[in-house]
């Protein structure tokens, strides 16, 4: 009982103490549940999911209540059943923003106990997290600021974003944090780089680029402002503008006015102000001078505000010719009015040029110049003149009247006369006239034919009747011009007057009557018919045609007009003929000109008594006057048709019988000699007779004496030999010649030429001389000019005439002294009226008087210079200290002048310096009459004892006051040997080491000299006395050595105590060398020696001072006995300290990597130094770099060498760079630091040169840092600051794929890197910059590789070099590869069509078959698996509306209708997301694994040692509290079943166990497959009562490469039986482990996985089961219908084997049957 009553008690206890727990939490943690919650979230979304309150709160059993309290504004909903909170925001939205600022939500959940009765309140606090819902807001639309155009750059120009003035978020944290930029304006391109933000969180804008008020006064800046949300896309921006008004400042000077921009631009062009004034007016009456335009000047900065700012003008003359320019002229400074001061002569001064300057008032340093000139106009004292001395013209006889006269016979050009007058303007040679004379122009003839234009600089002749050159061929006469007072010399004007064709050709008569004879023979003459046209040339060259009448009879000679008897014509008595004749002018067709004449023929019967016939009526001969005596000009002979014998004679011209006839034959001959000057032409009549009556007949023979050149040009006997010109001038007429040629044409044209001097002068064609330069009569005053006349022969005939030119003196020479500087010595003191230099002036001119003065008024008054002699003598007497005292220069250096009196020429000038020289007027004079001093007894040579001084009154600087000292050894022979003094310092010194007896004194005499002229001197007694060794203190160290003092030590700090010893003495210390810099100090009573001034170990790391210990009675009384005792050294060491930053050998390191860069290879090394010692300048280099995207770092560094090493592969980053610090810390990294910047750039073959060499590689190798500078210098050259970088060194390679090494020669493959772009200068630019300096680079390279050695070539990398021939070679088959690629296209549309066809047709199968099963009736057999394991396939995929149907009969539906987008949802991958192959899934600690159909969340893969991506199939399972599991699944040998890796081992009850927890959460995954085409299909596993796995892989690895083999894919799967029942005795049973994917009943054990196709897929039968059989599978299960053999030594063979054989592999690719009717591979992930 008492047993039972404790039981009962027990329990009762245990009852009452669970129902106090009812409405507690049951979780650990914090009483109040916090949970968050994003702001606008939609109604329902769940805020807890489970209080996870003790007790049930709904009924049956309710032990609790919950109800829901404090829900203000009802934002909470209870489901107290399930003891959830739902959000409840209908009709509204959950703002945190204002103006609602729901930021949390605190609300109460009351639990009452329905047993006891207790009430707990429950808080549920929900945080509401912001979202990045608002975008940021500026409070005004717009923003203005105004900057001055000269604001520097990197100024802030605008802070009005800050406070509450820039934009604002209303959001939470991050998402309402503004920061500013910005952002490219299209309307405004330059507004973007034009200014910046400088703080992107203030808003703060400064100024990026200069400004330029006179280009752009606005900018419209778009501002953007962001807030900063984490993630980057989900940043909301908004835009303001900022308008930037651009102030005008004053950057720019004055401009003159009227200013004409030059193209456009803000430049003007020169402009030029002229004003021209009388000679000699009075000032009055011009002032002030009228300037055109008139001189103003503004700012070109003309808007700058406010106006009182903006600066006057002010107006000067810079310069000016002639210099003397100052005495006329001035102009105002403030007005710019321009006056004359005196009147001015023409003669002096033709012209001012002035260069006037205007300035601003406020020192601008933009001044505007301008040129002024200044014309003087004469007085009319000169007579005009014409530019030539004749004038040529040309006009057409056909010019119409007003028609120009022309300079040419083209009629291309107009004659011009210009007429001058230098009263007007005065020309310099070669200077264009610019001014119109206004002269009157006469003409002495032929007024009435040609008139000049009455104005203007250039004067015209104009026809004024018209002119016929028929008439008259040429005109000639001549002109005066003549300004009203004065004439000019006369001119002569030719003009010609050029043919036209006005005349037409003429026959004497209308018509001609002719008789002809039938026994005329053809070719015999019938008529001669001449037609004379008057014009020249072709219009005067005639041609003849029978137009009509001839009836082919007669022909007539085109050019002689001769009509004949046509070939093979016999005439015929009594025809008649009217020839039609016209005879035509040669000009151009459309100016022809032409008349006609009737020829009348009549044929008679022969006639014997006709006379003797001429053949033609004229000949026409052509002779040359050269022709020799008894030549044949013409053969006369005529015919006769009775063959009488005929007599010749000359009838008429031939007065002279110049010609001889042969009186029987006809012949002409040449009878005397013929002379075309005196006769050119003769016209003789001859006639020839038969001797019966009307028997003669006549011709005309025209003869033309031509000309040969025998005759020289003939100079004019009365032109003028004796010529003079004015020196100075150029292009002035010095005088003209005339030669004649009788001779015609180009025999008889007359040229000119100068022989002897044709660089001075010219000549022109019509014999006038002109100078050609300005003549110097002082270099040569007469020149005998030869000039030559020559005819236009080939062989020119010549003629010369020496002319003797004189040249004119001119006024053009200053005088000019004999020496440009004169430098004369004058002792000081000199009398007045000294003579000390005579001045010498000489003028080249012809008449000169030279007078001398001195130009420098100060100096006239110490010296005087006679004009006329030129004698400079002393005024005043010079002494040279008074000069020296009143701080007077003891030269003087000053300019005269020699003048020439009546002359214009400025004067000539000298230099003269004077140099008073000092006389040595005092002696040195001694501070003391008596100097004092101690020395030891004992004291060293050298030892210091006191100092003499003497003074010098002479001028400091001059020799007589430098001093120097020496010991008087005349009075001092003893003390003079022993002691001695320093002839600079005047120091006293001992001279040897002393031993001399105490209280000993010595006299020596000291002198003081100086070095003056004459030397003098001074002398003074110096006592030495020698001191008692008891006043003498010792110390007690010969030597000091104190402990190390920091070089960073204060000032005053303690370095070490010095002590010396005196018996009855007060001991005074001091240091006497060693201390120069004054870096320490001693107590002179305690000895102390401390720091006087900071110390530096890196200037000096040791001191080495002397210390002297002195009695203080023999100090007090300024005197010091050094001794051996008294003096000691101190050794003073410093130590160093850190105390100065490393300091890198440059700021910016340049490298290069190539994309196929090894890891950890070098880069650059990184070089720092300091200044410090021992570990202080010991480095450590670190960097500072962004990691990439997969959080590696680009580049590692060796801490203590500094060598920069890639870290990553640089693949497809070529022009990409990385810029990043790199920070050296000394004291290996643990002192002061200085950062550096590091380009690397990234490179490939691409951009790379190979410099081939002919030596070896080891000697570029060894030389390989002064290579590459020097190829780095010539880079630099085009590219400042380039780096050249080395890629490789090695062998040349050559051969057509360089695949040939020769060792003899080398391969530097080297780039460069751009400093501006980071990047690496392209490979042509590379090869321009190293090809076009080879030579030069040639010449430094030499000294480096030796004797010989030399860059053969600089080629493109092999790379580079293959790739250009490949794509070569691929060019020429470019056309057959399009054809096989339009073949391959061609062929493959005709699958693709069949393969649609067959899916539609499987589609159509699959719906039918499952229509079918839908209709089967259950099965009997094995007991059906309980309802929560869903088994059939359709029913694992989610389609619920498919019943399983059981039966051992039932046959399994093919899942071919399943897409692998069904799959994919199923199995909680949305189709419309990205996945990838190596992505996996990862579940941590705390979260409820998900049901089918959940999202699951995408982790970064994991890599194996090797660096290759696992890729593993995870499943669900459930893991031990406070354990993160990533399950990898494996294929279990026994079972086939999913473990992880580390439960491997487990046996096989635990491993059923596992199943079944696994199977009790209905979550075991499938597999993940991969097809080619991108496809991802995952598949699950099924869960089995029996907690196996029925459908495993069943090694399956393995089979499915033999399947490949398999060649026919079977339409319908074979069904396999659910049983182990065989019927027919043919089934074979297949294993548990065997997973084909088909639904089977679970006594079978087999069941094939989704994630592999049906047995279509898997081939024949017989090949099915031959396939599982070889897994070591056998059994019942397989149907009659599959017709299975299968080899027993073959399933021996097949033995177990490990785990890790049978585990697919990541690379196994599986052909997924039904999911993939294209058979694509298909890889497991």
């Amino acid at each position: 009982m008492t047993i039972l009553s404790l039981l009962s008690h027990s329990w009762g206890q245990d009852k009452e103490d669970w129902q106090y727990e009812e409405c507690k939490l049951s979780r650990s943690g914090p009483p109040a549940t916090i949970v968050t919650i994003d702001e606008e979230s939609p109604n329902g979304t769940v805020l807890v999911e489970n209080m996870q309150i003790n007790g049930r709160a709904q009924d049956p059993g309710r032990t609790i209540s919950l109800t829901l309290l404090d829900n203000y504004d009802y934002w909470v909903i209870l489901d107290a059943a399930r003891q959830r909170l739902f959000l409840n925001s209908t009709g509204r939205v959950l703002d945190r923003d204002p103006p609602n600022y729901i930021m949390t939500i605190v609300v109460q959940i009351q639990c009452t106990s329905e047993l006891v009765g207790t009430v707990i309140l429950h808080e549920v606090r929900i945080v509401v997290r912001d979202r990045n819902d608002n975008t940021p807001r500026f409070q005004h639309p717009h923003y203005y600021v105004a900057v001055n155009e000269l604001t520097p750059i990197g100024t802030t120009i605008f802070t009005g974003f800050t406070g509450d003035n820039g934009a604002r978020d209303i959001d939470d944290g991050p998402n309402g944090h503004i920061e500013y930029g910005i952002q490219y304006n299209p309307n405004d391109p330059l507004s973007n780089r034009t200014v910046g933000v400088a703080n992107t969180l203030s808003g703060r804008i400064v100024l990026a680029e200069r400004l330029n008020y006179e280009e752009r006064t606005r900018y419209l800046v778009i501002v953007q402002a962001n807030d900063r949300a984490p993630y980057p896309p989900n940043r909301r921006t908004a835009t303001t503008t900022l308008t930037v008004d651009v102030l005008d400042g004053d950057d720019l000077g004055p401009m003159f006015l009227p200013c004409v921009l030059v193209n456009n631009t803000h430049d003007c062009n020169p402009l030029t102000y002229r004003v021209v004034i009388p000679e000699f007016t009075d000032p009055d009456k011009l002032n002030p001078l009228n300037v055109t335009p008139p001189i103003q000047a503004v700012d070109m900065d003309r808007n700058i505000q406010p106006p009182s700012d903006r600066p006057e003008i002010l107006y000067y003359i810079l310069v000016g010719h002639p210099v003397t320019y100052s005495e006329y002229f001035s102009l105002n400074k403030t007005t710019a009015e321009l006056r004359v001061l005196k009147p001015v002569s023409r003669d002096l001064f033709q012209r001012f040029t002035l260069i006037i300057k205007a300035e601003q008032d406020n020192g601008h340093p933009l001044p505007a110049y301008a040129d002024l000139i200044i014309e003087i106009l004469d007085e009319n004292n000169q007579a005009p003149y014409f530019q030539l001395a004749t004038y040529e013209g040309y006009v057409s006889e056909s010019a119409p009247v007003g028609t120009t006269i022309s300079v040419n016979a083209n009629l291309t050009a107009p004659l011009g006369i210009i007429a001058l007058d230098n009263d007007i303007e005065e020309l310099a040679p070669g200077d264009t006239p610019t001014k119109d004379p206004e002269v009157k122009i006469t003409q002495d003839d032929y007024t009435t034919i040609f008139g000049l234009t009455p104005t203007g600089i250039i004067r015209y002749l104009k026809l004024l009747q018209p002119v016929d050159r028929e008439m008259q061929t040429t005109y000639t006469f001549t002109m005066l011009a003549s300004d009203g007072v004065q004439q000019s010399d006369q001119v002569t004007v030719h003009i010609l007057v050029i043919d036209a064709n006005d005349n037409s050709p003429t026959f004497p008569k209308v018509s001609y009557s002719i008789e002809v004879y039938t026994n005329m023979q053809p070719g015999e003459t019938v008529l001669q018919l001449t037609a004379a046209d008057a014009d020249e040339g072709l219009n005067g060259q005639v041609t003849y045609e029978i137009l009509a009448g001839a009836q082919g009879d007669f022909v007539i000679s085109e050019h002689s007009g001769r009509i004949t008897v046509a070939p093979g014509v016999i005439l015929t008595v009594g025809r008649s003929y009217a020839l039609t004749v016209k005879a035509s002018d040669n000009a151009p067709e459309a100016q022809r000109r032409s008349s006609i004449t009737t020829v009348y023929i009549e044929v008679l019967p022969p006639n014997n008594q006709s006379p003797p016939r001429f053949p033609l009526a004229i000949y026409n001969v052509e002779v040359s006057e050269a022709m020799r005596l008894g030549a044949i000009l013409v053969n006369l002979q005529a015919t006769d048709r009775e063959n009488d014998p005929i007599t010749y004679h000359i009838v008429s011209g031939d007065p002279q019988q110049t010609f001889n006839l042969s009186e029987t034959i006809g012949l002409l001959l040449v009878g005397k000699p013929l002379d075309r000057e005196t006769t050119d032409h003769y016209r003789l009549v001859v006639t020839a007779s038969d001797g019966h009556i009307g028997g003669t007949s006549t011709t005309t023979v025209d003869i033309v004496v031509t000309d040969v050149n025998d005759n020289d040009p003939l100079f004019d006997p009365t032109t003028l030999t004796n010529l003079t010109v004015q020196e100075e001038e150029a292009n002035v007429f010095v005088g003209q010649v005339s030669a004649t040629d009788p001779d015609a044409g180009i025999n008889g044209q007359v040229r000119y030429r100068i022989v002897n001097h044709p660089d001075l002068f010219t000549i022109n064609a019509n014999g006038s001389i002109f100078t050609l330069v300005p003549l110097d009569r002082e270099l040569r005053s007469q020149y005998d000019l030869v000039v030559e006349a020559s005819d236009g022969a080939v062989d020119p005939r010549r003629t010369t005439l020496t002319l003797s030119v004189q040249v004119t003196d001119i006024d053009d020479n200053s005088p000019i002294f004999s020496q440009q500087t004169y430098v004369v010595a004058v002792p000081e003191n000199s009398p007045v009226g000294t003579l000390i230099l005579k001045l010498s002036a000489v003028d080249a001119d012809l008449f000169s008087n030279v007078t001398y003065q001195i130009k420098t008024e100060s100096a006239r008054q110490l010296f005087s210079l006679n004009p006329v002699t030129g004698e400079l003598a002393v005024l005043q007497t010079l002494d040279f200290e008074d000069l020296a005292a009143m701080g007077m220069a003891t030269s003087y250096t000053f300019q005269v002048e020699a003048i020439d009196q009546g002359g214009a020429t400025p004067p000539g000038e000298a230099t003269v310096t004077v140099r008073i020289t000092d006389m040595n007027d005092f002696s040195p004079v001694f501070s003391q009459a008596l100097y004092k001093g101690l020395v030891a007894p004992n004291a060293d040579k050298g030892a210091f004892i006191t100092t003499v001084f003497a003074d010098d009154q002479d001028p400091p600087g001059t020799p007589a006051s430098y001093i120097r000292y020496r010991v008087d050894q005349d009075k001092s022979p003893y003390s003079g040997s022993i002691f001695d003094v320093e002839e600079e310092s005047g120091r006293v010194i001992t001279k040897v080491n002393l031993n001399e007896e105490p209280s000993t004194i010595f006299q020596l005499f000291v002198i003081a000299y100086d070095d003056g002229e004459p030397v003098k001197f001074n002398s003074t007694l110096v006592e030495i006395t020698v001191l008692q060794p008891s006043r003498i203190p010792i110390f007690t160290q010969e030597e000091y050595r104190f402990s190390p003092v920091s070089e960073l030590a204060p000032l005053g700090t303690p370095v070490g105590t010095i002590v010396a010893a005196a018996v009855n003495q007060t001991i005074f210390y001091s240091i006497v060398a060693g201390n120069e810099r004054g870096d320490f100090k001693v107590n002179n009573r305690t000895g102390v020696i401390s720091t006087a001034k900071p110390l530096d170990y890196e200037n000096v790391t040791s001191y080495v001072l002397r210390v002297q210990a002195d009695s203080m009675a023999i100090v007090m009384i300024n005197m010091r006995a050094p001794s051996k005792t008294n003096t000691a050294k101190v050794f003073i060491e410093v130590q160093d300290e850190n105390d100065h930053h490393p300091v890198f050998t440059r700021k910016l390191y340049i490298g290069g990597v190539a994309e196929d860069t090894k890891t950890f290879s070098s880069v650059v090394r990184i070089v720092a130094t300091d200044a410090d010692t021992g570990n202080y300048s010991a480095m450590a280099y670190r960097l500072i770099i962004p990691p990439t995207a997969e959080g590696q770092d680009s580049f590692v560094i060796e801490t203590y060498t500094g060598l920069i090493k890639s870290a990553i592969m640089y693949r497809n980053m070529r022009r990409s760079y990385f810029k990043f610090e790199v920070i050296a810390t000394d004291d290996y990294g643990k002192g002061l630091s200085s950062s550096a910047d590091v380009v690397v750039s990234v490179v490939n073959a691409l951009d790379m040169q190979v410099v081939v060499s002919n030596v070896p590689p080891t000697v570029v190798e060894e030389n390989k840092e002064q290579l590459i500078s020097i190829l780095e210098r010539y880079v630099q050259d085009q590219i400042p600051g380039a780096k050249v970088i080395v890629e490789a060194i090695g062998p040349r390679r050559h051969g057509d794929g360089f695949e040939l090494e020769d060792y003899s020669k080398s391969d530097l493959t080297v780039y460069a890197i751009d400093p501006l772009t980071n990047r690496a200068i392209t490979r042509q630019e590379l090869f321009k910059f190293l090809d076009g300096k080879l030579l030069d680079i040639n010449k430094e390279f030499q000294p480096l590789l030796g004797q010989g050695g030399r860059i053969l070539e600089i080629r493109s990398p092999d790379v580079v070099a293959s790739v250009k021939k490949a794509a070569q070679a691929v060019g020429y088959t470019e056309g057959a590869l399009l054809a096989l690629a339009i073949i391959i296209i061609l062929c493959c549309i005709p699958a693709i069509l069949i393969v649609m066809v067959t899916y539609k047709q499987r589609q159509a199968e699959c719906s039918k078959t499952a229509r079918i099963q839908m209709a089967l009736p259950p099965g009997g057999g094995s007991k059906p698996p309980p309802a929560s394991a869903s088994t059939n396939l359709y029913e694992e995929l989610g389609d619920s509306s498919m019943r399983r149907g059981y039966g051992r009969q039932q046959q399994l539906l093919r899942p071919s209708l399943l897409r692998p987008e069904e799959l994919s949802m199923e199995s909680g991958i949305d189709p419309g997301q990205d996945y990838y192959n190596q992505d996996y899934y990862n579940y941590g600690q705390g979260y409820d694994l998900p049901q089918y159909g959940s999202r699951r969340k995408l982790i970064a893969p994991m890599y194996d040692e090797y660096g290759e991506v696992i890729m593993e199939d995870d499943y669900y399972s459930p893991h031990e509290p406070g354990r993160k599991k990533r399950i990898k699944l494996v294929v279990d040998r026994e079972y086939e079943t999913s473990s992880t890796g580390e439960d491997s081992t487990t046996t096989e009850p635990q491993q059923r166990n596992r199943l079944s927890n696994v199977n009790s959460h209905s979550n075991i995954n499938g597999n993940i497959y991969l097809a080619q085409n991108g496809t991802i299909v995952r598949t699950r596993r099924m869960p089995y009562p029996n907690n196996l796995k029925v459908g495993s892989p069943c090694r399956l690895g393995k089979q499915f490469k033999r399947l490949d083999k398999l060649g026919v894919t079977h339409e319908e799967p074979p069904p396999i039986n659910s049983t182990g029942d065989t019927e027919n005795g043919m089934s074979t049973c297949v294993s548990s482990n065997v997973d084909v994917n088909l639904n089977t009943q679970p006594s079978c054990g087999s069941s094939l996985r989704s994630s592999i196709t049906g047995l279509k897929s898997f081939g024949s039968k017989t090949n099915i089961a031959k396939a599982l059989i070889d897994r070591n599978i056998g059994g019942p299960c397989v149907t009659d219908e599959q017709e299975t053999s299968v080899d027993n030594h073959m399933v021996d063979r097949e033995t177990p084997e490990s785990h890790s054989d049978h585990t697919l592999s990541d690379e196994e690719e599986l052909w997924m049957g039904p999911w993939n009717s294209l058979h694509i591979p298909m890889t497991k992930l």
